[in-house]
């Protein structure tokens, strides 16, 4: 049976949210019906908008329910241009369900640089909000991921937020990764708009959520009955809005955290023993307990990929992408990682169905490969 190590792609399904799922599969009504079945599926729909919304310090009522991540994203940025915004400005690590729907909003679209570190470069923000004010230029659309989903590293967004909303501008975050893995704070970020997606916390794929400030509109890009308050229109994924609160609740717990971070300690030990050559990405910085990402020069990310593989190993190059290739990191790139790093790079996301048997067996497995196969790829 395969290992699987890339949570940070999609977690397998816990058995919490499965049991949510098939539950609600099993009932009928639909939530906006006034009768009992339908009362019994808004209530399904409520229950999950109450979990998720406390686990990220957010009020029930500004929770936008969407088709996931993605379309969460999208609902955000668009939002934030419906608000008044003329610029947008992205995260130079932001993963594409930002970065392309950001340069496609019709505005122009600038890039927030990262440190070596892999953080957003904080001193350019100052810069670049203190030209803004000299310029006349309000309001711009900030946006900032929570945690990278390459390197785990955990950006500083309640700083950002801060600076950000007293100056007068509008922030947007993608919290996607950081559901379930760390703590998440939307109201002590300052943003008016926060993505959640449901399978990266080991719910079901194709739902997810939006964080909506109080203060925040949103410009429905789904019209039709007026579900979620006229912010997203058309009939709630009962089953799937289930399944997503359950996992949430499930999730995240500080035994589960502290027991995949000693998990992940013991394999980046493993390894470096093994192969003191290795970068780590974000080794000093604080991460996500369950990723860990490396490079291995002269090793390319998809040989690694598919050795693995091979082997009975599900790891990733980096960010999952729709054509199914494995592509250079553009994230080490921002950091300024050379060609031959950005080229072997390699992320092993951990999560609730990780055990000590899977760290160890595939510890091996990357070092017997790398001994056996990195002479070759480098000559």
């Amino acid at each position: 049976m395969t290992v699987y190590l890339d949570h940070n792609a999609t977690a397998p399904i816990r058995p919490e949210a499965r049991a949510s799922v098939i539950e609600a599969l099993d009932a009928v009504g639909n939530p906006s019906s006034v009768h009992g079945a339908g009362r019994a599926a808004r209530a399904r729909v409520e229950t999950a908008r109450s979990v998720i919304a406390k686990a990220i310090c957010a009020r029930a009522e500004d929770l936008v329910f969407t088709s996931g991540g993605t379309e969460a994203n999208n609902l955000g940025l668009k939002a934030g241009i419906a608000a008044g915004a003329t610029r947008v400005i992205v995260s130079a690590i932001e993963h594409e369900a930002v970065g392309a729907a950001a340069r496609a909003l019709g505005v122009p679209c600038e890039v927030w640089p990262v440190t070596a570190a892999g953080t957003a470069d904080m001193q350019w923000l100052q810069d670049r909000l203190q030209r803004a004010e000299q310029e006349g230029e309000t309001p711009i659309l900030f946006a900032l991921m929570a945690a990278n989903n390459e390197t785990g590293v955990i950006q500083p967004y309640k700083q950002a937020g801060r600076m950000i909303r007293e100056a007068g501008h509008l922030y947007h975050i993608d919290a996607v990764q950081m559901l379930g893995k760390a703590a998440f704070d939307f109201a002590g970020s300052m943003a008016q708009f926060a993505a959640l997606s449901s399978h990266k916390v080991g719910g079901p794929q194709g739902v997810g959520a939006l964080a909506v400030a109080c203060e925040a509109g949103v410009a429905a890009q789904m019209i039709g009955g007026g579900q979620e308050k006229g912010r997203r229109a058309g009939t709630e994924n009962v089953a799937g809005i289930a399944g997503f609160g359950a996992a949430v609740a499930a999730a995240g717990s500080d035994e589960e955290l502290s027991r995949i971070k000693g998990l992940r300690d013991a394999l980046q030990a493993q390894l470096q023993a093994g192969a003191p050559e290795l970068t780590i990405w974000g080794e000093r910085e604080n991460r996500l307990d369950n990723t860990l990402c490396l490079s291995a020069p002269g090793w390319p990310s998809e040989i690694q990929v598919i050795a693995l593989d091979l082997n009975g190993f599900a790891v990733s190059a980096g960010s999952a992408c729709s054509s199914g290739k494995v592509r250079k990191s553009k994230v080490l790139e921002a950091m300024g990682a050379s060609s031959a790093d950005a080229e072997s790079a390699l992320r092993i996301s951990l999560g609730w169905t990780t055990t000590e048997d899977d760290i160890e067996a595939f510890a091996n497995a990357w070092l017997n490969e790398y001994t056996r196969l990195r002479p070759r790829a480098a000559v």
